[in-house]
């Protein structure tokens, strides 16, 4: 490789974009994570808790798919060291990718366990199961099956959000790559090479995604 070539200068990068990739990867992971979680108890309120829990969530959901992305993350970094609470970068964008996918989360899963027919729930009833469990063993499992594209879809929002972490000092692989390129200028080469990792992450995930989905077609209630 002689120096110069952009073979010469990935390689001379290749520990400043693998921390961007690493960053991008932990940021997208513990926030898919943490909005699942969340938003499967979040639907499950919005579904069946009581009236004034439902009407909460429901502020909560359409006031987060309502707000762009990048304004929630800039308020979480700087809207909050108004409150005197100072959040680190990193976590700054974690808690604002975790808010804003948890109210997709909750909303597809709404729609999710109200598409399962009622008669599952009478049933489940009728043979002595309490409430918790006719969730737990009957509800639930139909409708993540249900859910499970909107999820997906969801997660690439999420991986492709990264990017704007950028904007409050995240070294993620978009940040990692502008870095590289002030150095060397090579505007096209780095960024195509930026796109090419970003569409094998997507791409995994969706195939990853679809294999759920095979996995859960063959389960039958």
């Amino acid at each position: 490789m002689e120096p110069g070539t952009f073979l010469f200068e990935a390689w001379t990068a290749r520990f400043a974009l693998a921390r961007g990739l690493w960053a991008m990867v932990t940021t997208s992971t513990i926030s898919i994570f943490l909005a699942t979680v969340a938003g499967i108890l979040l639907g499950v309120a919005l579904t069946y808790g009581w009236w004034p829990l439902r009407l909460l969530v429901r502020l909560y959901v359409d006031f987060m798919r309502g707000m762009p992305l990048l304004v929630l993350i800039l308020f979480t970094y700087y809207g909050l060291a108004i409150f005197k609470i100072n959040v680190p970068p990193f976590w700054a964008g974690i808690i604002a990718l975790s808010a804003f996918a948890t109210s997709h989360v909750a909303e597809n899963l709404r729609g999710a366990v109200q598409s399962v027919p009622a008669g599952q729930m009478e049933a489940a009833k009728a043979i002595g199961l309490n409430f918790p469990k006719r969730l737990y063993y009957v509800i639930i499992p139909q409708a993540v099956r249900r859910m499970l594209p909107p999820w997906v879809n969801t997660c690439l929002e999420i991986v492709k959000g990264t990017t704007l972490l950028s904007v409050i000092g995240v070294v993620e692989l978009l940040l990692a790559s502008q870095q590289v390129i002030a150095r060397n200028y090579m505007v096209i080469d780095f960024y195509l090479l930026a796109c090419g990792i970003y569409l094998v992450v997507n791409f995994c995930i969706a195939q990853l995604g679809a294999l759920l989905e095979r996995r859960f077609s063959y389960i039958r209630y």
